[in-house]
This record gives C-alpha cells, structure tokens and sequence, in this order.
C-alpha cells in the first residue's frame, strides 16, 4: 500500500493513519470503496473534509431598499471552478438571505441551523470543502449604504456616507475595490504603522550622508506621502484622477462614514505539504 494513498485517504477522512492502512487494505486498494466503508463504520460525514483549506470561493452583498443597510459576506470553496457552479453561488445567496434575516455579522449564527445543513449536503455533493468565512453588516442612519462587487465576485465593497446618494456610495466603493485604500482619511491610520513608517524612511535615509533636520524632513515628507497615498479621501478618483475622493463626496454635500472590503481568500495561508514525505516519515520509512 503506497504513502501516498495512504495520505491521500488521510487528508479526504481525516481519520487516523492505522485505520486508513486496514480501510485500504480492507478495499483491495479501491480508494473510493474504503471511504464508502469508513463512512458507513465511522459515521464520517462532510465535516471530516474541513481539514482540507478553502481558499477560493466568492464574495457577495445584499443592500437593502431603502439605502439604509447592507451585509457583505465572504463563502469559501477549495477551487475556482466550484466558485463558479451554480450550487455553490445557490448556497451563497442563502447564507446572504439568512445575512440579511438576522442583521449580524455572527458567523456562527447565520452559518448554524439549516444553513449548516446545507452546507455539509454540498460538500457531499460536489466532493469540496465549502465554509462561511465571514460577514459583515454596514447601517448608515443618516446616510445612505451603497456597494460594488468586481472581478468575478472576487472583490466586494460596502461603504456608509453621511448624506450624498447610493450612485455616489458605489462610485466610492467602485474606487475602493480597485484602489484598496488602508483608511478613510490620515487622521484614522493608527500610530504604530505610521511608526513602522518612519523607522523604514529612517533606515533608507541613513546613508544619505544629509544633515540630521534634513534627514528628519525627508522621512516626513515621505510620510505624508504614504499618507496620500494609502487614505480614502486623498487619492485621486479612479473615474476622474483630476479630483480626489475626498472633494467628490464633499461637493456632492456629504462625507464618508466608513467601508468595509472584501477579498476573496485575503489573509489565508494555504500550505503546501509533501503528503508522501509525511507519511514516510509518520511509518518510519
């Protein structure tokens, strides 16, 4: 019985090595009839494939119709292809639905119950690990919620403003998902990255052979820069560069009150193991 095999049933049950070597030896070899027997000994169900990490999927919002709310979420699949398929983005707009429904950005509230159910008969179906990653919820009170989703569901946008209209709030977060801006304006990036800024700047111009005060303008020239360039209302408009974000929304009477993006599978590690190493190394070969 090979390594590899062996680990391969491994990471598809996530059952132990010994019972796997007997499920193999059991089935003649027949990878696909030792997990139809393990299921059937072991009560294993789709959970057991949440071993194997779902770092593709899709992003999506819903806002509401008066302008007032929106949710945005973020379902993970293991492929491209099964973020395409038409069960998989079915499964999406129910966890949207359920979003919306219950108004939290609880994972665990709107992924449990008959959402959970559905899941785990997809994962059955479609042979891939599929999970509700996250989800967020944007109310503006006095304002208006307005989204854009770009790139295939691969990037999705939420923003709040104070005033202005939900055409205004998506040409912003339309500028937000291309752009990926850090914060809404200077004011709201925190103290220690503008401090990691600084030592960075600070170690650049060490060699400059410049004079201390001129070393010290430098770095904050560039950290004013940095500034520009990473907050919302002072970049420069994506559909017309000549104006910043900040005077688009300001002329219009209103102001931003905040964003939320998504990205599809941003902040996920995806490991690679040499499967067949391991198990060598696990059966002392």
């Amino acid at each position: 019985m090979s390594a590899a095999l062996v680990k391969e049933l491994r990471e598809r049950t996530g059952l132990g090595l010994l019972e796997c070597k007997k499920a193999l030896a059991a089935a003649g070899g027949d990878i696909e009839v030792a997990i139809e027997e393990l299921r059937k000994s072991s009560g294993m169900k789709a959970a057991k494939k949440a071993g194997r990490t779902a770092a593709d999927g899709v992003v999506a919002i819903r806002i509401a119709a008066d302008g007032k709310s929106g949710v945005i979420g973020e379902v993970n699949s293991e492929t491209d292809f099964v973020a395409r398929d038409e069960n998989f983005l079915g499964f999406v707009s129910q966890v949207m639905d359920k979003a919306v429904e219950l108004q939290t950005a609880d994972v665990a509230v709107v992924a449990g119950g008959d959402v959970e159910d559905a899941r785990q008969a997809l994962v059955q179906k479609i042979g891939e690990n599929i999970s509700v990653r996250r989800i967020g919820v944007v109310s503006a009170a006095d304002g208006v919620v307005g989204g854009y989703v770009h790139g295939n569901n691969r990037i999705a946008v939420l923003v709040e403003l104070a005033g202005g209209d939900e055409e205004l709030a998506k040409d912003v977060a339309m500028h937000i998902a291309a752009v990926n801006p850090a914060v809404v304006s200077p004011a709201d990036m925190p103290e220690e990255l503008l401090q990691k800024e600084r030592e960075i700047y600070a170690a650049q111009a060490a060699d400059s052979g410049k004079p201390p005060e001129i070393v010290e303008k430098m770095i904050e020239g560039r950290v004013r820069k940095y500034l520009s360039e990473n907050s919302l209302t002072e970049q420069a408009f994506v559909k017309d560069p000549d104006t910043t974000v900040g005077k688009l929304v300001k002329a219009a009477g209103a102001s931003i009150a905040g964003f939320t993006r998504f990205e599809v599978g941003e902040g996920i590690e995806v490991e690679k193991v040499d499967f067949a190493a391991e198990v060598a190394a696990q059966l002392g070969n």
